[in-house]
């Protein structure tokens, strides 16, 4: 199954829906620190409910430890800095789909490790979708190319 990687969450709102999203979904969450919530954060509670019990959720220093610790992973960025739709990449069901910061995407650097970028085609007027939605529609052209709900 496809996994999501977060890059520096700051909203628990948001990263709370991702859970719920991947948990209906039996996919993976990897957190790349620093995240700027707590799990124990109330707003991160109400959102997420009991999905956490249904997550693997792991956690990552930097980075630099993340891919240390996903060498045979193919990382895929969502970005709204790529003119490659998702709609045109070809995923495997062994991607991590990496989406970065709520606040300011991923640092230059992330994109120059990354060989695959890739954007949600939209309007040009919008800037960006909120990242639990970015995620909820990366997660399924995953799940439809792949085959893996059928």
């Amino acid at each position: 199954m496809v996994e999501v990687a977060l890059f520096k969450p700051d909203i628990p709102q948001n990263t709370a829906a991702i859970v719920r999203t991947l948990a209906c979904f039996e996919s993976k969450l990897h957190i790349i620190e620093p995240c700027g919530f707590n799990l124990d954060d109330q707003r991160f509670k109400r959102v997420v409910m009991d999905y956490t019990n249904l997550v693997k959720i792991y956690r990552y220093s930097d980075f630099s430890d993340f891919i240390k610790k996903n060498p045979t992973k193919k990382i895929v960025l969502f970005t709204t800095k790529s003119d490659q739709s998702l709609y045109n990449f070809k995923f495997s069901k062994s991607d991590i789909i990496l989406f970065g910061r709520e606040s300011a995407g991923v640092p230059e650097e992330v994109h120059l490790k990354v060989n695959d970028r890739i954007k949600i085609p939209m309007q040009k007027e919008a800037r960006s979708l909120n990242i639990s939605t970015a995620v909820g529609i990366g997660l399924a052209e995953a799940i439809r190319q792949t085959k893996t709900f059928e």
